[in-house]
Formats: structure tokens, sequence, C-alpha cells
């Protein structure tokens, strides 16, 4: 594992988040894929030794089965963190085009609480800009998004 993800999961106390991100980390790379094609092979090879009976054949279904279904809850996790973490940095770019944070960088890392945190943070800042902006015009908004960008600019 990459030395940035180890220390990212330092003190990390979702101990299942933690576990589907090293797993994912380990099974998404080539060994595993390597790993995998050798178990078909050992197991097609094995096929004439028990005249390829309905128990040779179920034993690869009834594995795959199990390996299919442990996945997806896998993948789903990962999926989510990803997903919940983009949407986050995506937040705080918008919020602070000029001074985007670099606390921002690898925070799909966080556990959930402190994922839950950051969201709640930016649910305020939200609120406090929907409360300014009142009832400006769309063309107001957009003239002060052309101004944060312009002064970003120079």
């Amino acid at each position: 594992m990459e030395p940035k993800r180890k220390e990212a999961l330092k003190g990390n106390t979702d101990h299942f988040g933690h576990f589907a991100a090293v797993t994912a980390t380990y099974l998404g790379s080539r060994w595993a894929f390597a790993g995998a094609i050798g178990v078909i092979v050992l197991w097609a090879a094995t096929g004439p030794v028990y005249h390829y009976s309905d128990t040779w054949q179920l034993i690869i279904n009834t594995g795959t089965t199990i390996v299919t279904f442990l996945m997806v809850f896998l993948i789903q996790n990962t999926q989510n963190r990803d997903a919940r973490a983009m949407n986050l940095k995506l937040d705080e770019l918008i919020c602070s085009i000029d001074a985007a944070k670099n606390q921002m960088i690898n925070i799909e890392h966080l556990s959930d609480s402190e994922l839950d945190d950051l969201t709640n943070r930016y649910e305020q800042v939200r609120s406090q800009a929907m409360k300014r902006l009142g009832n400006k015009a769309v063309d107001e908004v957009d003239e002060d998004v052309e101004e944060k960008i312009s002064r970003t600019a120079k």
C-alpha cells in the first residue's frame, strides 16, 4: 500500500471503512487479478481428474458466488466514500475559488464521522450564502461570480 494512503488511514476509527479501503486496494491490483486467473486455471486443470463432475462444477460456482457477494459490499462502500469525498472537494472549490484549503486533499480517507462534520460545515456555508443573496436576481449572482473569478485571476 502506498505510504500516503497508510498515513491517511492512521487514526481511522471506522474499522469497516478501513477494511473496505485496504481490501479494495489489494483486490483491485493486477496481482489479485493474476491470482484469480490462477485459481480458474487450476480449477480447469483438475476437471479431467474429477471427470467434470457436478461437485467439481459446484466448487467454482459456490466460490465465485461468495466472492462476488462480498465484493459487492466492499466496492459499494468504497464508491460511496469516494463520491462523498469528491463532492466535498468540489464544495471546497466552489466555496473559495481563490483560497482552496490544502486539508481537503485526500479527504476520502477520513472516517464517516469526520466526513459528516465537513458536510455539516459546508451546509452552514451554503445556508449563510443563501441568506446573504436573499432575492438577488440570477444576473446579479452571475456578476458576483464573474467578479470573484476576475479577482482570482489577478
